[in-house]
This record gives structure tokens, C-alpha cells and sequence, in this order.
């Protein structure tokens, strides 16, 4: 985008340059300054070229009035006559005015489109009102024919008007960035050795106290010190429920709090806060081009050089037929209708539009042209953790072995030995034993056998907690598993005192609950689904036959996930993948789509195409909905702005004439109204 928001001309590159629209809160300011700059900055910025237009607009509008009342057309019209000596020169003097005064935005742009070899609208303009206003001019100084200053006034009054209304509209569908920026408050109170003091937001520091009053936004990422409330964050998760938030939960900038107070320290301000990463990541996807606007781009250009050329070869037709007044209406009207304006906004608008809707639904789009593609998907391939079940072994049920200990003895062993563990199974125990409010006894002497178990004392007595292979190892007998206990979906940890058995807990990672309806939606839409999954046979089949998916790959090592992508790929299929992002970062980069899954509040996830940032399996759908839906808008406006040309050129060139003639403001009206149709059309884009 070019530094040189300050001329008109530059910012009107617009055919070819939509960024200046779409960017508009913040021009060229880094991403960082954004957010500083956004209050004060998207109040005075928005749109100082805009409203350059409308005051164009009036003034020449006040000076067409006496053009108008001067033209002897005008006059012949409507029956009256004004005339004295030296009328014609204050006409010229009039349309000289209103030429240079109303054109010369347009002037501008004929000039920096010429020198960016990106010719366009505004070349267009410029050369329909120059030929009208040389030849009016021409004809004050003797050349023989009827000048048309009256409708070169008019014109420019219409172009002038039109464009606001284009510039106004186009602004308040891609403005949706504001929106985003608009998250944050302005001031923010923090609290200093007891004293609360409101701040403004751009000084607030890391590790300042902030206190969140009920109903206040959240200034900046932090962790909660006190206090207890519910958090509404769905304009950055897309999660729709209120989430609690007590001591030592993470709060992210921009959510809003519910009915509690909350203090909060300080933990991310400025750009380091999971807001602006969205934003850094909307602006970067928004101004990254896909295939459909390139496309678009080709044919704006195109258009542009055959209006010229049907200009001109209108002028020659008429011109051996009529006057030189007619064969150049004419062609001013060509030129002025058939500007491909509408060409131009049609596809940046909705890309505007669906990167922020969907950002703020929790679906960021990394890459556009990805997403766009999402609408040819033939195979997603779910990496399992996390995705499609919780990622977290919850304890299912806990068999004591032996008369002298209860179940939860067995536990409280269990988790007194596994508390030095890092492991799921560990976490799951622990957990459990935390909502039984059981007492966590101390432990001594731990130990872990890889790829086995755990073993410590607790209570001066020996413990071992371990997986089957601890019998094969020690040739011991296996205990009897309960028969029931899903071996295909749980795990079995059996737990032995002094060397005897004593008790068995298992555990299994449960299925998300919108899991099964995220497949079946899947099917609806004929995209095949198959499980990743470094878990063995069993388990892998298990889930895969409980969600009704179209198969599993299991015993899958992080390293071999890339090849199977690959296979899948050599068969022909358009293949998605969706993982956590961290040992995937391969896998997703081979798939077609990468999209990694749950790496919220971290928008770190680098190899990914498209980031969800909630853990929900729903939203793969969701995504592929609203690239569906998005490519439909866009290609909707892609025909709607080339069919309007179709109609309209031969309509300026005269085919119908004597019976119907396209005056030179008509064309300009009907342009503009096509520029606006699909901005609305663009804006009418909702995610579900």
C-alpha cells in the first residue's frame, strides 16, 4: 500500500488497490500501533477522502445552477432565454471551474494509474470528462457544433455524489477490522499500593493490578488475582457461552466481563495480546491475494481497455452518421458506464467481510486461498487427541481387589504415587481424587519404568501402579479384568501393595459430544472423514465406528503422519487435516488445508492454513460452510458486475437509439449503483 494516503489520487488506485479501503482504521500504521492508535485515530481518519468528495460535490453543484440556466439547449428545452453579450465565455469560465475543481480527483488518479501501469476507473473518468470539456471549449473558440458544458457539469456532479455514496458504502463493509479494534476500552482503572486510578489504556504496563468492573471489557491479557465472574468471549472465541474466571484463570483483552468484579495482573498488552495477533492476522489475510481476486483483477483491467476501444469505436460509427456532438456523447457515455468499478470492489469487499466474521467466530484464516479451496474437500483427516475426544483420560471406574481396602483407599494410594507423574494417566487419577475432596498422602522413593508404570512408598508400604506389561515382565499373573471394562476404549492401570494385587482403575479419553455430529454433517456435505491416531487398533476402531466415520489410521507415529497425508493426495483426493499444530506442523503442511484446532489464546500455530480456536469439531464444518458461502458471494458479484457491463455498454454506444438513449449522468448514476449493489451484496455475508 503506498505511503501517500494524503492525496486523493493515490488512494483511489481503488480498482487495483483495495487495501486503502480495507485497512482504513489504521492506512499504514504497523500493526502494533493499531491498537494505540485506533481510538484516536478512526474517529478523525475514517474517510477524509470520502468526505473530500461531498464537499466537491456541493460546490460544483451550486456552480452547474447558472451552467444549467446558460445552456442554450437548456434553454431551447424549456422555453425561455437568457442571454448578453459574452455569455458563452462565462459559461467556459464556469465549466473551466467545475472541470478542474470537481475532475481533479479524478485527474489525479488518470495520472497515478498511468505512472502504476494499472489503468482503470479512473482513467476512464478522466478521459470522458477531458473530451467533453476540450470539445465544449473548442466550440467557445469557433469551432461549429453545440457545446455540452451542461452535461459535463452534471457529470461531475454525479460521478462526485456517486462516489461518496461507493466510498461510504464500500467503507462500512470492510471496515469489519474496526470492529475488532473497537474491543478494547479506552480507559482502564488500575489499582497502585490501595489507590485505584483510571489510566488511559495506552499506558498501561505489564503487571499492572487492572480492576474490571461488572459489565467492563477486558483491557488486556492477564491472570485473574481475585475475584470470580463470567466472562463472555465470544467475539474472540466464537464461543457463545459465558466462561467462569476465578483466581489464577487467563483472561484475554477484548472479552466482556459478566457480574463480578475481577482484578487482574497484567500479562500481555499491545501487541503481544491475543487481540492483536487476530488482528495482524486479519489484516495479513485480508491484503493477501487469492486465485478469485487475481482473476478479478485481470478482468477489471480488461474491461477497462475495451471500454476504450468500444469508446472509440462508437465515436467513429456516430461520427459518420452524426455530428461531432453526438459521436462524442456518446462515447463519453460509453467510457463513463462502462467503468468496471464494481469489478474491482466485488471480491476484496467479501474477503473483508468473511475474514472478520469468521475471526470473530473463532475460525482465523491464515491463508486465503485455502479457504476458498475448502469448498472442493474430499477427505478430512482428524488427528485424534484433542479434536475429536477431550484429549484428557478421565478415571471410568476404580475395583478395589482385596477385603482390607475400599475404593477410594485404592485411589488415594493410586494418586499418592502418581503425583510425581507427568503423564495423562496421572493427571486423570489426581483429578479424580480432587473431586472426591480425598486427602493427597505423601510418597517416597518414586520411580517411573518407562513405557510400564510408577512405583514409590506411601504409608511404609510398597507401591506400584503400571499397565499390563509390568506382568509380562516380572512373569507374573495377570489379575482379572472385570469384564465390565471396554477393553477396546479404556485403559487399565492396575494398582499392587506390598506386591499384591489390590485394585484396578481405568480410564478412558472421552468423545467429545459434538464430535458425532460434526462427522455426520461431514457426510451430508460427501467429505470423507478418517481417524489419525498414534493409540493402538482397538481404541482407534473403537472411536471411529462410535462416530461413524469412514475409517482409522492407527499406530501412526508423528513422523509417518506427513506420508499418509501423501497417499491419500496421490489418489486424488483434496485432503484437510486438523491438528494440534505442534508435532502435526508437517502433516499440516502437506495437507491441502492445514487447520490446526485449540491452539486458542496461542495464534502461534505457523504452518497451519486456517486456525479454530476452540477445540470444536463443529467448527471444521462451520469453516467449510463459510468458504462455500464466501466463494459463492464472491463469484455472485464477479457476474453480477461483468453482466452489468454486457448490459450497459451497448446501451451508452446507442444501439438502441433513435428509441432509447443513455445520457452521459445516466451512465454514471447506473455505475455507481452497481458499485453499491455489491457492497450490499457482500455485506449480507453471516456466519452461522
Amino acid at each position: 500500500m503506498e505511503h501517500s494516503h494524503h492525496h486523493h489520487s493515490e488512494a483511489k488506485k481503488k480498482t487495483q488497490n483495495q487495501q486503502h479501503e480495507m485497512k482504513h482504521p489504521q492506512h499504514d500504521a504497523h500493526a502494533e500501533d493499531a491498537i494505540d492508535d485506533a481510538h484516536s485515530k478512526h474517529d478523525k481518519h475514517a474517510g477524509h477522502h470520502t468526505e473530500d468528495f461531498l464537499k466537491r460535490f456541493w460546490i460544483c453543484l451550486v456552480l452547474t445552477v447558472p451552467v444549467l440556466l446558460l445552456s442554450h439547449m437548456i434553454q431551447d428545452w424549456f422555453n425561455f432565454s437568457i442571454k448578453f453579450p459574452g455569455d458563452k465565455y462565462v459559461l467556459l469560465g464556469l465549466g473551466t471551474i467545475i472541470y478542474f475543481y470537481g475532475g481533479m480527483p479524478f485527474l489525479k488518479g488518470l495520472v497515478t494509474e498511468v505512472k502504476n501501469n494499472a489503468i482503470g476507473m479512473m482513467t476512464l473518468v478522466a478521459l470522458a470528462i477531458t473530451v467533453a470539456y476540450v470539445y465544449s471549449a473548442a466550440v467557445v473558440f469557433g469551432l461549429q457544433g453545440m457545446d455540452f458544458f451542461w452535461e459535463l457539469a452534471t457529470l461531475i456532479d454525479i460521478m462526485l455524489l456517486g462516489h461518496w455514496i461507493e466510498m461510504r458504502s464500500t467503507m462500512a463493509a470492510s471496515n469489519a477490522l474496526q470492529s475488532l479494534v473497537a474491543l478494547l476500552p479506552s480507559d482502564v482503572h488500575i489499582e497502585h499500593n490501595g489507590v485505584i486510578t483510571e489510566i488511559n489504556i495506552q499506558e498501561l504496563k505489564k503487571d499492572d493490578i487492572a480492576v474490571i468492573k461488572p459489565g467492563e471489557k477486558i483491557p488486556a491479557d492477564g491472570v485473574v488475582t481475585e475475584g470470580s465472574s463470567f466472562v463472555n468471549e465470544s467475539m474472540l472465541t466464537g464461543e457463545s457461552v459465558p466462561v467462569k474466571k476465578e483466581k489464577d484463570t487467563k483472561v484475554i483483552a477484548g472479552a466482556v466481563n459478566g457480574d463480578g468484579s475481577l482484578r487482574i495482573r497484567v500479562t500481555g498488552t499491545g501487541k503481544d495480546s491475543y487481540l492483536n495477533k487476530v488482528i495482524t492476522l486479519v489484516q495479513s489475510a485480508q491484503s493477501a491475494k487469492s486465485k478469485t481476486q487475481n482473476l478479478a483483477d485481470k478482468v477489471a483491467k480488461w474491461l477497462t481497455y475495451i471500454s476504450i476501444v468500444v469508446g472509440v469505436i462508437t465515436f467513429i460509427v456516430w461520427y459518420a452518421q452524426q455530428d461531432l456532438a453526438f459521436a462524442l456523447e456518446r462515447m463519453v457515455t460509453v467510457m463513463v458506464t462502462a467503468c468496471p468499478h464494481a469489478l474491482g470492489v466485488a471480491i476484496p469487499l467479501v474477503v473483508a467481510i468473511s475474514t472478520t466474521a469468521a475471526a470473530t467466530h473463532g475460525l482465523l484464516i491464515r491463508n486465503r486461498t485455502a479457504f476458498e479451496n475448502a469448498r472442493n474437500l474430499t477427505t478430512i483427516i482428524f488427528d485424534k487427541t484433542g479434536t475429536l475426544t477431550k484429549g484428557s483420560h478421565e478415571v471410568q471406574n476404580i475395583f478395589s481387589l482385596s477385603d482390607k481396602y475400599t475404593s477410594d483407599d485404592i485411589l488415594q494410594y493410586a494418586a499418592a504415587i502418581q503425583q510425581h507423574s507427568e503423564h495423562y494417566i496421572a493427571r486423570g487419577i489426581l483429578r479424580t481424587l480432587k473431586e472426591k475432596n480425598l486427602q493427597l498422602w505423601h510418597s517416597s522413593d518414586f520411580k517411573y519404568m518407562q513405557g510400564i508404570g510408577v512405583s514409590g512408598n506411601v504409608n511404609g508400604k510398597k507401591i506400584v501402579a503400571a499397565g499390563p506389561n509390568y506382568f509380562f515382565k516380572e512373569n507374573k499373573q495377570l489379575p482379572a479384568i472385570p469384564p465390565e471394562t471396554d477393553q477396546s476404549s479404556e485403559t487399565v492401570n492396575f494398582l499392587m501393595i506390598d506386591d499384591e494385587p489390590a485394585g484396578i482403575i481405568t480410564l478412558a479419553d472421552t468423545i467429545r459430544e459434538s464430535s458425532a455430529e460434526a462427522i455426520a454433517q461431514l457426510k451430508q456435505m460427501n467429505i470423507k472423514s478418517f481417524l489419525l491416531t498414534g493409540d493402538n487398533e482397538k481404541i482407534a476402531a473403537s472411536v471411529s465406528n462410535k462416530l461413524g466415520m469412514d475409517g482409522y489410521l492407527a499406530n501412526v507415529l508423528p513422523h509417518q503422519k506427513l506420508e499418509k497425508i501423501k497417499e491419500f493426495q496421490d489418489k486424488g483426493e483434496i485432503v484437510a487435516m486438523t491438528g494440534d499444530g505442534v508435532n502435526d506442523a508437517p502433516a499440516l503442511a502437506q495437507a491441502d488445508i492445514g487447520i490446526a484446532v485449540g491452539s486458542g489464546t496461542d495464534v502461534a500455530a505457523e504452518t497451519a492454513d486456517i486456525i479454530l480456536v476452540n477445540s470444536n469439531p463443529k467448527d471444521v464444518v462451520k469453516m467449510i460452510d463459510f468458504g462455500r458461502k464466501t466463494y459463492r458471494k464472491m463469484i455472485q458479484n464477479l457476474v453480477w458486475a461483468v453482466g452489468y457491463n454486457v448490459i450497459a455498454i451497448p446501451l451508452a454506444a446507442g444501439v438502441l437509439y433513435p428509441k432509447f438513449m443513455l445520457s452521459p449522468a445516466m451512465g454514471a448514476v447506473l455505475m455507481s449503483l452497481s458499485t453499491v449493489i455489491v457492497a450490499i451484496n457482500a455485506k449480507l455475508l453471516k456466519l452461522k
